[in-house]
């Protein structure tokens, strides 16, 4: 049997998860917000065209910015109201975005309910998909009709549901797969039809029992198999769920499809099913708001725009020793300097975290250790990245992989020496890009 068997990657860290403290708070609906702040970059790609302006009246889910690009993602009302300004605002993310602030007018919003769908073939759900402003909802943001339309030559055999939701704190994706377990199955078979393919896993770390047992009753009649993974971070990564799963390995500067596999998130799935049998675009998503520093956490479903301070509150606030609030998890997330930031579709959860969880530690010399080497998932060694990056050795930090770092945190977790190696990866990466660009732009005033 499959749960039996030992799915796993080479390296990688066991932080404590901490999920107990949300794992067992059914998903609730929060009311919408009296002001909704939507940017129209909330994902990866070409910010979305606005299409409303000052003054306008907007409904719940109705069209407010267009996609402008292939890469690019519509963008919806989250409330009915009066579009009141557009101003360049601070986003979760650490940037800017130009931002539609809607005011709500109307508290009565009708709800969608299930229709029933006939022969739903490829080109319809890739189309509703992509109305609807689905992206990678377990933070990457990517795009999902990009990721289901792979460029010629490219032949798509398997796909990958991540349920590993490793991040400590986050138990959102959890509480999905639990609760709302026919219709997320719903969504893996659209994703199915979409990609044409055969082979459908979903992987599900051990340390949430029931959502495998639940799961793997529910598809004994589906062409879907369930996946038992070994607990350990970070599971939930593309190219590490791959091999875990199917012993593949991508590429150094490669992507899934390039070993036939898209992988999806689980509220993926879930929004995905929405969209196409409720006709509902993205403007709401389900996210965990946990961590030390709340009072009460929870699970919940919240509107896109709503302001962070807002869902805090709405959890009982923010305890006393409470010094750092995340968007997020603790592993990869970034840390909020403006609460008043809204939720976006990659927001997978709100962590607070007290003195305790977030103490501050002074950087060393590298001792040479070798403990990042032995963690890194993607065989990299940090150490160089950083000692090459310090010195503007940009070409040396290419080429010990520093563009293959999936930024997870593995390597800073462990060194002795506290040093922020993810900071430095970040760095060099950034440096590599920067040359790039303007290398291609040498090149193109000189061909002109």
């Amino acid at each position: 049997m499959a749960l039996f068997k030992k799915y796993t990657f080479k390296g990688g860290v066991h932080p404590d998860d901490r999920k107990n403290l949300s794992s067992g708070q059914a998903i609730e609906i929060m009311p919408p917000p009296k002001i909704a702040y939507i940017p129209v970059q909330q994902h990866i790609g070409a910010p979305a065209t606005i299409l409303v302006k000052p003054g306008d009246e907007v409904k719940k889910g109705q069209l407010i910015a267009q996609a402008s690009g292939f890469v690019s993602a519509n963008i919806h009302s989250s409330i009915n109201g009066i579009v009141k300004k557009i101003e360049n605002l601070n986003t979760p993310i650490g940037r800017k975005s130009q931002t539609i602030i809607i005011e709500r007018n109307d508290e009565s919003e009708t709800d969608f309910d299930e229709q029933h769908i006939e022969n739903l073939d490829k080109k319809y759900i890739i189309e509703k998909i992509k109305e609807a402003g689905i992206v990678g909802l377990g933070g990457a943001t990517f795009p999902t009709h990009v990721k289901l339309s792979p460029p010629p030559g490219k032949s798509i055999d398997t796909l990958i549901i991540n349920g590993a939701e490793c991040e400590p704190y986050l138990t959102c994706d959890y509480r999905i797969m639990i609760e709302k377990t026919e219709d997320f199955l719903k969504g893996v078979m659209l994703l199915k039809t979409a990609l044409e393919v055969d082979n459908v896993y979903i992987g599900i770390e051990k340390n949430k029992p029931d959502a495998i047992h639940k799961l793997t009753e529910a598809t004994a009649n589906l062409p879907i198999k369930v996946i038992g993974l070994e607990v350990k971070y970070p599971q939930g990564a593309e190219k590490q769920l791959i091999y875990a799963i199917l012993k593949k390995e991508v590429p150094s500067g490669g992507l899934p499809l390039d070993v036939g596999v898209v992988v999806q998130n689980v509220g993926t799935a879930y929004a995905i099913y929405e969209a196409i049998y409720k006709n509902k675009n993205l403007y709401e998503r389900v996210l965990t708001v946990s961590g030390e520093g709340i009072k009460n956490p929870k699970n919940l479903l919240v509107r896109i725009g709503t302001p962070i301070a807002e869902v805090i509150e709405y959890c009982g606030g923010l305890k006393d020793d409470t010094i750092k609030v995340i968007n997020g998890g603790p592993m990869m997330g970034i840390a909020i300097f403006d609460l008043n930031v809204p939720v976006i579709k990659g927001t997978s959860g709100i962590l607070a975290l007290t003195k305790e969880q977030t103490a501050i530690y002074e950087e060393h010399n590298c001792i040479s250790c070798g403990r990042c080497v032995d963690v890194c998932p993607m065989n990299l060694v940090p150490t160089m990245i950083m000692k090459n990056i310090k010195k503007d050795f940009t070409e040396e930090t290419e080429k010990y992989g520093a563009m293959d770092c999936i930024e997870c945190g593995s390597c800073a977790y462990v060194c002795p020496a506290k040093i922020n190696l993810v900071h430095y990866i970040r760095l060099a990466k950034s440096t590599i890009i920067a040359n790039r660009r303007k290398a291609q732009q040498t090149k193109g005033a000189s061909n002109g």
